[in-house]
């Protein structure tokens, strides 16, 4: 008889379940590995799209001290659309460490990290991101903070206004961070955008055959609709999907990738997360 079967039987069968699941674990530490791989080389593009789509998909790893911080590290970058996407992201993460950072955020010379700014502090639940708001619907400021001559101008401006509503509403679906490349898409695909927005209500329905549609949809021809699967995939924080997910990484498409990247991460932040737990 197997000496390692008879003790797996008779003797030490906790210590045999730990052998058992050491391949898995290497395999997810490879996974988790190849993940982070792939959202550095985004956040180090030299391509600001790539790094500003990297940035916010940072955004689906609630709880990731390292995911913070990188977000944090963003609200410097050279490129307002990648201070954007880091503003959005510590809103979407509700990193609270971060509202010093991003009250300094709403004094940007460029409006778009202003108004990204602004959304993450109402999230957190900051009363600082009213001050932009207030100038938005007043036209004027309210006293403390002011804005500087460039955002007045724009906040001003209907037209500019309007542009930049729509841009903004491109993250409801959620393209916060994607960027002129999926702006394009939108207006050439006018079924896309509608599966991605349903997709993102999606991430809340507890039924399974939600869960599942979701996985489907992150393999769908449309890159807006993978994208959109998989952040809420992330959100629905269904771990049993994460297998179902780990194939995004190699998507011809960047924002898939790091959207892939991500969820993976954050799925594996949850599931160690509830192994720890007593009773687990």
């Amino acid at each position: 008889m197997d000496h390692h079967g008879l003790r797996c039987g008779f003797a030490i069968p906790m210590l045999c379940a730990a052998l058992l699941s050491v391949p898995g674990t290497q395999l997810a530490q490879a996974q988790a590995g190849k993940a982070w791989e792939i959202l550095k080389a985004g956040l180090g593009d030299s391509n600001t799209e790539r790094r500003a789509a990297a940035t916010s998909v940072l955004g689906l790893m609630v709880n990731n001290a390292d995911a913070q911080a990188l977000a944090r590290k963003g609200l410097s970058d050279e490129k307002p659309e990648v201070r954007a996407a880091a503003a959005g992201a510590l809103g979407d993460m509700r990193a609270k460490g971060a509202i010093p950072e991003l009250k300094n955020a709403i004094q940007d010379k460029d409006v778009s990290v202003v108004l990204a700014a602004a959304h993450a502090l109402y999230v957190l639940k900051d009363p600082s991101g009213y001050e932009v708001y207030y100038a938005i619907l007043t036209g004027q400021e309210k006293s403390g903070n002011s804005l500087i001559g460039e955002q007045k101008k724009t906040l001003s401006d209907p037209k500019k206004l309007e542009q930049l509503g729509v841009e903004g509403g491109l993250g409801l679906i959620p393209f916060a961070g994607l960027g002129l490349s999926a702006l394009r898409a939108v207006t050439k695909d006018d079924a896309s955008p509608a599966r991605a927005a349903a997709a993102k209500l999606l991430a809340t329905d507890p039924d399974e055959r939600s869960g599942e549609a979701l996985a489907q949809a992150a393999l769908d021809k449309s890159w807006i609709v993978r994208v959109a699967a998989l952040h809420a995939i992330a959100e629905r924080g269904d771990v049993a999907l994460e297998l179902r997910v780990e194939g995004g990484m190699d998507d011809q498409q960047y924002q898939v990738r790091y959207a892939a990247a991500a969820a993976v991460l954050h799925l594996n932040d949850l599931k160690k997360a509830r192994g720890s737990k007593p009773g687990k």
